[in-house]
């Protein structure tokens, strides 16, 4: 069986788990052809392995509009009931965003030049992460013709407006689709037809647990560190991390901040930082590889999570395969990973005491960091381990 997986932007730093899912599947035996729209800043690629995807994927928009216009022109001459039924949809996808013609324009022609593509390769099925334009392009391409799809839901950006999304329109066309979490599937309920909720599957995102787990080179453990993994991005909550430290610090005067990720709001976080008088403890790292980021958590007493909206993020996961203890927000999935004062601690999104009082907590007990981030590791194993979750994809 030949599986195509679609994609927006791949790799990014943000999309390591897909490349892991990919990598999964493969193991079971199936041929996975990548293709995305565009390329990510491959310079930002700090990781082996994203490299490697970026060299595996078939990147759409690097046709250049006249082959692509080329494409419609083909698929009017020769599939004219199959571009009707496409330009059926692309109307109601054009009418519910609103707006934005050109950016429609493109997922048509880019559905067009997908199908032609994956009639080529022999493509049974075609996957796409995220409910956004990877989605409607498999949809259309599906109208015109070609083979069904299926998509994974994460949120929490796609419940927005979904039905600017177009979500329920999706879901309606939809082999199934991939829920991460039982909130998500909610949400998928909500505003998908009813008709469509049994073809919502739960299937988590997930991690090799032995990758972080038990290891002879691991780094020591300081029991002083605090680690943020992530975009430096407003959604994850980078002043209320800076706050809620400078906070916890006044308490534990030798805790230190390694905050590894990048975004728009890091020259803020950083003149945060001199403002609290807590720069000399912070350490703004940038991305790094994902073993980089495996020693980090090895040898961090805890990791921060202070998003104001998530899915269920592999963060997350991996902290607590490394064996520490985590706090998240009480958002989307993230009770569904999290279970409270047994693994680590969930606080009010923007809560700034809540925050500093968790981590001055953790700082101050070595035993409860130990309890907790054994607890944390049996989680994982038991209901985030990628193998098994791949299998049930």
């Amino acid at each position: 069986m030949k599986i195509a997986y679609l994609m927006n932007s791949y790799p990014r730093v943000s999309t390591t788990f897909i490349g892991r899912e990919i990598q999964g599947l493969e193991a079971h035996g199936i041929e996975i052809p990548r293709y995305a729209m565009r390329r990510w800043d491959e310079a930002a690629l700090t990781d082996p392995n994203d490299k490697a995807e970026a060299g595996k994927t078939d990147y759409i928009l690097e046709d250049g509009a006249a082959k692509l216009a080329l494409g419609f022109v083909r698929e009017a001459a020769t599939n004219p009931k199959g571009l009707a039924r496409a330009l059926k949809l692309w109307g109601k996808l054009l009418f519910n965003a609103r707006g934005g013609l050109v950016r429609h324009a493109a997922y048509l022609l880019e559905a067009i030049a997908l199908k032609a593509r994956w009639k080529a390769a022999g493509v049974d099925h075609v996957h796409a992460h995220f409910s956004t334009n990877a989605a409607a392009a498999a949809m259309l391409a599906r109208a015109m013709g070609g083979p069904s799809y299926s998509f994974t839901v994460h949120g929490p950006d796609e419940f927005f407006d979904p039905a600017e999304n177009s979500l329920e329109m999706k879901i309606a066309g939809s082999a199934f689709v991939s829920c991460i979490s039982h909130f998500c599937r909610s949400q998928c309920m909500i505003f998908g037809p009813v008709e469509g909720w049994d073809r919502l599957r739960i299937v988590h995102c997930g991690v090799r647990p032995a990758f972080y787990a038990d290891r002879a080179d691991a780094p020591a453990r300081s029991p002083n560190r605090v680690l943020f993994v992530g975009r430096l991005s407003q959604i994850k909550g980078g002043p209320v991390l800076m706050e809620s430290f400078a906070k916890a610090r006044a308490l534990h005067p030798n805790a230190e901040l390694q905050v590894i990720g990048d975004g728009e709001m890091r020259p803020r976080m950083e003149a945060m930082a001199q403002d609290l008088g807590i720069a000399d403890a912070v350490r703004f790292d940038g991305y790094r590889t994902q073993a980089e980021v495996r020693d980090a958590m090895a040898g961090a007493a805890l990791l921060i999570l202070p998003s104001f909206a998530e899915g269920v993020p592999v963060t997350l996961m991996e902290a607590m395969s490394s064996g520490i203890p985590v706090i998240g927000s009480r958002v989307a999935g993230e009770a569904e990973l999290i279970d409270h004062g047994t693994s680590g601690y969930l606080v009010h999104a923007g809560d700034v005491d809540g925050y500093a009082e968790a981590m001055a907590t953790l700082l101050g007990d070595t035993d409860l960091r130990a309890r907790m981030g054994a607890a944390g590791r049996a989680k994982v194993d038991a209901e985030f381990d990628l193998d098994k979750e791949t299998a049930w994809l």
